[in-house]
């Protein structure tokens, strides 16, 4: 398995905004993305904590299931007064993380009851990169 590489707090919200186009310093925290997500219940960040927590540079935001729960429905976009894009934001700390460890995943190496566990956008991920 690679190494998986540290990213500065700073270094991640460049990579953030530079792979989802967004500006995250553009969210006021309202909480309107909040609100309107349909899958809260499911993650263990709401979605305007995980802005916030990019914002002040938490690393741990990484680790957070919120990224792999997003439905990317783009509820939380229709709502955001500033029209901040959280689909896009979740989606680069999807491919961010996917790029800590591993690139891809090869699913015939992969136990069965193992598939079923993973979030599907994961798998959808990966094997779009793969394909790609």
């Amino acid at each position: 398995m690679p190494r998986q590489r540290e990213v500065s707090t700073e270094r991640l919200r460049e990579r953030v905004e530079e792979m989802s186009g967004e500006k995250l310093f553009a969210c006021y925290q309202c909480g309107m993305c909040s609100a309107a997500c349909p899958l809260t219940e499911e993650m263990d960040r709401l979605p305007s904590q995980v802005i916030r927590a990019l914002q002040l540079g938490d690393p741990t935001v990484i680790e957070s299931n919120a990224m792999w729960v997003c439905a990317s429905c783009f509820a939380c976009e229709v709502r955001c007064p500033k029209g901040v894009d959280l689909a896009k934001l979740m989606e680069a700390l999807r491919q961010i993380r996917l790029r800590r460890s591993l690139d891809w995943i090869s699913l015939d190496e992969l136990p069965r009851e193992r598939i079923r566990e993973l979030p599907q956008i994961a798998l959808v991920a990966s094997l779009r990169k793969k394909a790609g």
